[in-house]
């Protein structure tokens, strides 16, 4: 299920068209296009299964002579595979009758029928005595997962991967799960995690199976501004080699970045509304477009603010591109969920930030833990007095 190195695998990208048919920011011109692609796709495959569940779901038309066609080529192929694990197993060693299981297994993954795919997957396993051949087996099993987003299926199989490099494991396929850790991080709105992964993996990827490099580098700069401070940003993401080749080919990142480090609030705005579509129509970041939102606003927010005591809301409109308004009611809202630390003098039109001190925090934390501590106390020497 591989795809070759360089490329995509195919079924991802099936998986990324069928998510964009259920969009309704993708016009229906576009959606025609699509179901095309996905019915050719389906067809050259064989992928019959998938067929009849998109035919259900009134994704696809149905088509009798090639259901029954896809039937017979099926069994044909599927009788062929018996056959030579069977002669894999009478005359054949044991190396012979694993890679005819794993051709059974890869013939499942192909169709699209996941429920046999993982149940023969797990045959082809006790088939396996190699570690690093047990590992590209967790990889199938994984994007497996990632083309349905099971996640339940994909933390545990990232669970087991972990297990088996305990017993031993390559480099290359340990830096390989790194980025498969990261986009599932990503996937469930853990962005702290996803970023060091990401970071970590920057000059070993070698996972175009998942994305291409260009899209790595797009979640790797997205995860990582809302999860480094910004020294880590400049050193890690806006000055990284690596990401300085790829990040002008991607639109409005490289200024989405920069304009944000040089404090050049305007631009950044213009850039970031140019990314909205973009992240808006990803399969993997579209369930937390508006969480993201939020979260950027309140890093640039908050960058902007600790420059100052205080602050006119005037001010902090125009360096922005926006009107006063605007800002009144971001800002408010923002405070209300105790995101940014500050209060909005609106008589005088001024903003004047109460950034909490860390030592009083700390402060704060022992007393409280120390009165905690304290009622345990006398708890426990009344049970000892009775």
């Amino acid at each position: 299920m591989e795809g070759e190195e360089g490329s995509q695998q195919p079924h991802l990208v099936l998986a990324c068209k069928l998510f964009l048919l259920t969009l309704n920011d993708v016009p229906d011109i576009e959606k025609l296009r699509l179901k095309d692609e996905v019915f050719t796709f389906v067809k050259q495959d064989d992928m019959l299964p998938l067929y009849e569940t998109l035919i259900g779901n009134s994704v696809l038309d149905a088509d009798p002579a090639l259901l029954d066609s896809m039937r017979a080529k099926l069994d044909d192929e599927l009788k062929k595979l018996d056959e030579k694990i069977a002669d894999a197993e009478e005359n054949l060693g044991e190396s012979e009758v694993r890679e005819a299981h794993l051709a059974k297994s890869l013939f499942f993954i192909r169709i699209g029928d996941k429920e046999k795919a993982l149940e023969h997957l797990k045959v082809t396993e006790s088939k396996t005595v190699a570690v690093g051949q047990k590992m590209d087996l967790v990889f199938y099993t994984l994007l497996l997962g990632f083309f349905d987003m099971d996640f339940d299926l994909i933390a545990k199989s990232i669970e087991k991967a972990t297990s088996l490099f305990d017993q031993g494991g390559d480099w290359e396929r340990k830096n390989r799960l790194k980025v498969y850790e990261g986009l599932y991080c990503m996937s469930t709105r853990n962005f702290n995690k996803a970023a060091d992964l990401f970071l970590d993996s920057i000059s070993t990827f070698t996972t175009y199976e998942l994305f291409p490099y260009d899209t790595f580098i797009f979640y790797t700069v997205l995860t990582s501004i809302i999860s480094l401070d910004r020294v880590s940003l400049k050193q890690k993401v806006a000055d990284a080699p690596e990401i300085l080749t790829v990040i002008g080919k991607i639109p409005y990142l490289s200024e989405f970045l920069n304009s944000l480090y040089d404090c050049q609030y305007k631009s950044f705005f213009t850039a970031f509304a140019g990314l909205t579509e973009q992240i808006k129509l990803d399969h993997y970041l579209h369930p937390h477009f508006r969480y993201y939102m939020r979260e950027i606003r309140t890093v640039v927010y908050s960058q902007f603010l600790e420059s100052y005591k205080s602050v006119t809301i005037e001010a902090m409109a125009k360096a922005f591109g926006v009107t006063v308004d605007f800002i009144d009611v971001e800002l408010s809202r923002f405070i209300a969920a105790g995101k940014l630390h500050c209060k909005i003098d609106k008589v005088a039109g001024v903003l004047e930030t109460n950034r909490p001190d860390a030592k009083n925090a700390l402060y704060q934390a022992t007393i409280k833990q120390g009165d905690f501590l304290l009622n345990r106390i006398q708890k426990l020497s009344r049970v000892i007095d009775l």
